[in-house]
């Protein structure tokens, strides 16, 4: 089973139209939680659901906007480095998106970000 824990970067298109939205997946087993920040005015979403093999499938709900919720279903590449897939929220709003892995690695920052010796300064 694929692993597509971590940071994406991706795009999405509706009606031709390519919206950019960077994505952070938590996968634990099969389950699929995470979040997605969309360079659009629809904003940031939340998403839930499952890995099984090379496919994806999940649930997008964005948080403030509309409150539809949006099915993504794809396939994972073999290097896990990429996928891409449909997504549909209605019979006239659907269309194809693609994500690849960001090259920001959070985690190991925050590791070298926490292991660092910082000074701290004690009452002047």
């Amino acid at each position: 089973m694929a692993d597509i824990s971590g940071s994406w970067l991706g795009t999405y298109w509706q009606d031709g139209e390519p919206t950019r939205f960077e994505a952070t997946f938590v996968q634990s087993g099969a389950i699929l939680s995470g979040s997605v920040l969309d360079d659009s005015p629809l904003g940031e979403a939340q998403v839930a659901g499952e890995v099984v093999g090379l496919s994806v499938q999940f649930i997008k709900r964005y948080l403030t906007s509309s409150p539809l919720p949006i099915q993504y279903m794809g396939t994972i590449a073999t290097d896990e480095h990429s996928m891409q897939g449909t997504w549909h929220l209605d019979k006239r709003h659907s269309g194809t998106w693609e994500a690849h892995r960001s090259n920001d690695d959070l985690m190991a920052t925050l590791k070298n970000l926490l292991s660092a010796k910082v000074p701290t300064v004690v009452g002047r």
